[in-house]
């Protein structure tokens, strides 16, 4: 019998709902790093009870843990009154957001990666249906090679550190 750790669950999204049953269940497979690739911080998904209690558990359990956050409309991300911008703040030696850098400005999707094994992602940030994924190392690792790389070349988001979201 194979163990469900490196067999995964798969499974597909259609609703926000079950977006953000999601959203939680990969985070918690995180051992050390949550990489957010987002167009707003999407209200009600990141900072939704479920997530935000795994990943406080996750900063505050291991020191080496860290979340990273990419932001592609930092407007909009600044307009909604994050509860999870509140938490990055009290966190922000575990927690960062970056604006995406203008050059990647185009890339419609968004995904949630936990360490490079589990993976929930969505073609399009606008919809709620995508794919959700515990453990399928090869496209975690595609995707957060993509999200290192827009990592680089963004900067450090002042601007949800200094608006009190």
């Amino acid at each position: 019998m194979q163990d469900e750790r490196t067999q995964g669950r798969r499974w597909v999204l259609s609703s926000f709902e079950e977006t953000r049953a999601a959203a939680a269940e990969i985070a918690n497979v995180a051992k050390r790093t949550l990489s957010i690739y987002t167009l707003d911080l999407e209200p009600g998904l990141y900072d939704h009870d479920d997530f935000l209690d795994v990943a406080k558990r996750l900063v505050l359990s291991k020191r080496y843990a860290r979340i990273r956050v990419l932001i592609s409309d930092p407007y909009r991300a600044s307009r909604n009154g994050n509860r999870f911008v509140a938490v990055g703040r009290r966190l922000n030696s575990s927690i960062e957001f970056r604006n995406v850098h203008e050059d990647y400005k185009d890339h419609r999707e968004a995904y949630l990666i936990a360490d490079d094994t589990a993976l929930l992602y969505r073609v399009d940030s606008t919809r709620w249906e995508g794919i959700a994924d515990t453990y399928e190392r090869a496209v975690a690792q595609r995707y957060l090679a993509q999200f290192d790389e827009i990592w680089a070349a963004s900067e450090t988001e002042q601007e949800l550190r200094e608006l009190r979201v």
